[in-house]
């Protein structure tokens, strides 16, 4: 089989897919270290939950990607925070885990299982007037 160079470059772009999506920084009681012992406490965590979530699934089906479901996906997520101070990974990766789960229901990915989906170490920069997460999915090919 004879495979031109152009047929090698659109293969290329597509297993390169990446996309990109903006969403604000999630709010402190999806923190890990955030009690929710009280009925309201609980209440709020998932109200909190399912509007992040739904965030997550609307920015990615806003993208209008036709290749999905993609097999594997890499996400890597940017915090932006209005002050410089040392922060927690772990909480701040257990305070998106919304976005993984709207991610999947976008139907962008399968699962947020590992086989699935793997999560990069978040960063944490400085943005004092427009404080936000991005998170950058790109498709992986093994």
């Amino acid at each position: 089989m004879v495979v031109s160079s152009r047929h090698r470059l659109v293969t290329q772009i597509m297993l390169d897919e990446t996309v990109t999506i903006v969403l604000p920084l999630p709010k402190k009681v999806l923190s890990p270290n955030c009690p929710s012992f009280t009925p309201g406490g609980r209440y709020a965590k998932v109200a909190a939950t399912k509007k992040y979530r739904r965030l997550a699934k609307e920015a990615v089906e806003d993208e209008q990607i036709e290749t999905t479901p993609w097999e594997k996906v890499r996400v890597e997520a940017i915090f932006y925070f209005k002050t410089k101070r040392e922060r927690d990974t772990d909480n701040a990766m257990g305070s998106i885990k919304a976005v993984y789960d709207g991610i999947v229901d976008s139907g962008l990915v399968l699962k947020d299982t590992p086989e699935y989906m793997k999560r990069g170490e978040p960063e944490f920069l400085r943005d004092k007037d427009h404080p936000r997460v991005e998170l950058t999915i790109t498709r992986m090919t093994s």
